[in-house]
């Protein structure tokens, strides 16, 4: 017999099958349902035997049985159905339910025991029992589809052609075929529950462990790739690009790593030759005539930020080696010294042989500082490389002279010129050494040079042609918060930008600076209100850290616009820090007192330098930039910013990494517990202040200084 009605909200009807002897007992279950306006498809069932045909052939959602009215017990009725359909619910109904009958009921399988008199209990029970079965069947089949998923998922993952590795804490948990195939590591027992570090070399593994904890802490951004070099693969590809991403799987959640097979691209023979021809067949950098022609072409734009510089690299006592190893095997020590060179430069650089064993590159670089800074480095790896020849292991250093390029330069041939004069200047210092060096006639040249610039910037002081911009700072231990380097930018006549080392360092040497500064430091401030920032940092010049009456006069500002003064942070470079010491700590302390926060930028990690840190006591150190590109290979300079940053944190000082331009340098940086970072990887520096704020220092008091 079949009763129609409504169920709930539910559009479905309920399939109901009600056990007794009596039909009234169907009837009265129906008639409960009906009267709340519910649908249900009831089928009475008298016998056992009825039953079992019922549980056969018909889909039922729920059991009602009337334990005065019918041949089984509870247990019996619960035994045959488990056989058939063990998730349905059953419900008891009869004349009497009290807590004792329920419970034994309950006790026997039975959800519940409902007394007939008590319609809106047995469609309360009826209602609670329908969801929670019809909730279990959902999630059987949710998990049905996720098996199904998984297993799918599992088939795709070893079928692709893209290797694939499943890792948790560092442990390999799963990989594909194509995983296999590329380490040369046979079958899954030789990977899996091994350290993913065995795959990589030392120099890499820095990068792919801060890459996975920055996966797992969520800091690692969607897409990015990541260098590193096997040690395993078959053949000469050992250069790999990594992406990561959080998986969650049954056991918990893993990183995924992938690595997209190479995209193989066919060079035509016309265009493989005529690279050939363009570069040096034992350096295969290119040769001078084609070298020249690119730095003519890249010196006709102006960097996105920094200036260009030019280096003059030769090895020191090329005879000795030639005397050591043989005329022959000579070269290739100039091969290998060809590529340790090359690979201290950015990506963005480019080199050439110029004449006999000298090397010369064309370097993109914050400034002058940082290109000698670069050159340093360079030296420094340079001696300390062991260059081998067959059985045969020999040393030598060299010597950079670097000079940075600028209007002061009329041709080329000057610019050539210059960095072969910084050159001999290092040789006379005996050698194995960086020199930043001008000659008496450049510096006539850039006195000259001067004049104009001199010019220039008290114009657009006067026309109020200057302009800020700002280059976020973003978290790597913490969520990013709103800190911003702040940079200065001046127009030109022509609307053009002008970038802060075309004009900075003309501004220094003609005592411009105080003036620029105040500006900088006034426009940042609003800058601050107006957009709330939490921490906004200003570069302090030489002249400003003389300056007595700075500190009032930041006060002053501070007050007068409502802004808290610890979100000011005033920075000065390291070395210009320890070169005027005593006025840097006496300026670091009149600005700590005055709550105003402090920070060393460009601080260098080749020493143990940590003395100034506890002279000056800075809030911030700024890790300096130029580091950044070596970082991702250099284990021993890894070894460096982690012992700074921890040396930091015993000292309650706070680390930001300069420059920071890939997604190598952060997994590094992470790992080495650097607090925050900021370069091109993070964002591009942003005009932030349209219409600057009037420099309200006259032109007769700049002229004055």
């Amino acid at each position: 017999m079949e009763y129609q009605g409504r169920f709930l909200t539910d559009k479905h009807h309920i399939s109901i099958a009600v056990l007794s002897r009596n039909q009234d007992d169907a009837e009265f279950v129906n008639i409960c349902l009906r009267d709340a306006g519910h649908a249900a498809h009831c089928l009475w069932i008298a016998t056992s035997e009825d039953f079992v045909d019922a549980l056969g052939e018909e889909s039922i959602e729920l059991i009602i049985l009337s334990v005065d009215n019918y041949s089984d017990d509870v247990r019996q009725v619960i035994k045959q159905k488990n056989d058939f359909i063990p998730e349905v619910p059953v419900i008891a109904i009869g004349q009497e339910a009290d807590e004792v009958s329920i419970l034994r009921v309950m006790k026997n399988g039975a959800c519940d025991l409902v007394s007939i008199e008590q319609k809106a209990r047995l469609l309360a029970v009826v209602n609670r029992e329908l969801r929670a079965y019809r909730m279990e069947c959902a999630l059987n089949n949710t998990l049905i589809s996720t098996t199904e998923y998984r297993k799918q998922l599992h088939d795709y993952m070893q079928n692709s052609s893209t290797a694939i590795a499943y890792v948790q804490e560092g442990i390999v948990t799963d990989v594909n075929n194509a995983w296999l195939k590329l380490f040369a590591a046979g079958d899954k027992g030789n990977v899996v529950g091994m350290p993913l570090m065995d795959h990589f070399r030392e120099e890499s593994r820095t990068a792919v462990k801060g890459a996975l904890v920055a996966t797992a802490a969520g800091k690692w951004q969607k897409g990015e790739l990541l260098a590193a070099k096997s040690n395993k693969v078959v053949g000469d590809e050992n250069d790999l690009e990594l992406s990561f991403q959080l998986a969650n799987l049954y056991d918990g959640t893993h990183v995924q790593i992938r690595i997209d097979p190479p995209a193989h691209v066919v060079q035509e023979p016309a265009r493989l030759v005529h690279d050939a021809l363009e570069r040096d067949p034992t350096t295969l950098l290119y040769h001078r005539a084609q070298f020249l022609e690119r730095v003519t072409k890249r010196l006709k734009h102006k960097p996105k930020s920094g200036l260009y510089a030019l280096a003059y690299i030769k090895p020191d006592d090329f005879s000795e080696i030639r005397r050591a190893v043989g005329i022959l095997d000579s070269e290739e020590v100039l091969v290998q010294f060809s590529e340790e060179s090359r690979k201290q430069m950015h990506y963005r650089d480019v080199a050439g042989r110029f004449e006999g064993t000298a090397i010369m590159a064309l370097i993109e670089r914050g400034n002058e500082r940082d290109a000698e800074a670069w050159g340093k480095q360079l030296v420094e790896h340079i001696k300390n490389h062991e260059f081998t020849i067959g059985d045969t292991k020999v040393k030598l250093t060299c010597t950079v002279g670097v000079v940075g390029v600028s209007d002061a330069f009329s041709t080329l041939e000057e610019l050539v010129s210059a960095a072969a004069e910084a050159h001999a200047t290092g040789k006379d210092y005996g050698g194995n050494t960086a020199a930043l060096r001008y000659s008496t006639d450049v510096d006539t040249r850039i006195k000259k040079h001067d004049k104009i610039w001199i010019q220039r910037i008290k114009a657009a002081m006067a026309d109020n042609r200057f302009q800020l911009a700002q280059l976020p700072i973003a978290g790597l231990r913490s969520d990013t918060r709103k800190m911003y380097d702040i940079l200065i930018r001046m127009i030109d006549e022509k609307g053009h930008s002008i970038l802060p080392s075309e004009l900075l360092p003309a501004a220094e040497r003609n005592n411009l600076m105080t003036v620029i500064d105040r500006w900088i430091i006034k426009s940042s401030l609003e800058f601050c209100k107006e957009h709330d920032a939490e921490r906004v940092f200003v570069r302090m010049s030489r002249q400003s850290i003389q300056d007595s009456s700075l500190v009032d006069w930041i006060t002053e500002q501070t007050r007068s616009l409502k802004v808290d003064p610890a979100k000011l942070v005033m920075q000065i470079p390291e070395q210009e820090a320890a070169k005027y010491i005593k006025d840097t700590k006496a300026m670091s302390e009149a600005l700590q007192e005055a709550g105003v926060q402090f920070a060393l930028e460009h601080y260098g990690v080749d020493k143990n330098r940590f003395q100034i840190l506890d002279i000056l006591k800075p809030n911030f150190i700024k890790i300096d930039g130029e580091v950044m590109h070596s970082l991702m290979t250099d284990t021993t300079l890894q070894e460096s910013v982690r012992l700074l940053a921890q040396s930091a944190v015993e000292r309650n000082i706070a680390t930001i990494a300069e420059r920071v331009e890939n997604a190598n340098a952060m997994a590094v940086l992470f790992q080495a517990g650097v607090h925050f970072m900021q370069g091109h990887y993070v964002h591009e520096p942003e005009v932030i202040l349209q219409e600057p704020v009037q420099i309200t220092t006259t032109l007769e008091a700049v002229g004055s200084r």
